[in-house]
């Protein structure tokens, strides 16, 4: 199981292109360079996925502004992506690929696999442009997501790796105070 701090290993698998309508291989090297957000998901035609991934298409141009792609991912085939993306009025917003892992050996890779249900437990992991994690959350799959608090947490990921020797406190946003790591802080904060 890839953790925080890892590097990603290479990975292909299938995956819903909305942006061109095709289906088509995606490779993890394919991102190397960009932040990479994966928002892992139990099933399409269901509850809380569509009002996620929803979500996640309304934000998906701030995403890009900071340099970041979105994945989806389920183990569903690329073949049902696609029918939920002509189906349901939600999923219909999604540009960014949708990959599929019917076999759960990317959601295997990244522990999030439910092996008595074959589904994925509802997870989130930032990558960052060399592939390594930096933000992992995994919870029961009745709850749900906030895009805005996944972009807060890639503008926090970003400050960081820009700004060595500095961290981000509770809740930080751009144009609010860092910390610079230091002795003086001990005990003052």
């Amino acid at each position: 199981m890839v953790k925080v701090g890892e590097i990603v290993p290479e990975f292909e698998a299938d995956a819903y292109f909305p942006e061109k309508d095709e289906i088509g291989k995606l490779r993890f090297s394919d991102y190397r360079g960009k932040w990479v957000v994966l928002a892992f998901y139990p099933a399409d035609f269901t509850f809380v996925c569509p009002t996620e991934l929803e979500e996640l298409a309304e934000y998906y141009e701030e995403f890009k502004k900071e340099g970041a792609e979105i994945i989806s991912v389920s183990t569903d085939t690329a073949y049902v992506h696609k029918a939920w993306h002509d189906s349901s009025p939600a999923i219909k917003k999604v540009r960014y690929p949708m990959l599929a892992d019917p076999a759960g050996k990317v959601c295997r890779l990244f522990g999030t696999y439910i092996e008595d249900e074959g589904v994925s437990w509802r997870a989130t992991f930032i990558i960052d442009p060399d592939g390594r994690v930096v933000h992992m959350e995994m919870h029961d799959n009745s709850i749900g997501r906030s895009a805005k608090e996944i972009l807060r947490r890639l503008k926090a990921s970003k400050f960081v790796r820009e700004n060595p020797g500095m961290v981000c406190p509770a809740s930080w946003e751009p144009g609010k105070e860092a910390l610079k790591v230091s002795l003086d802080l001990v005990g003052k904060i």
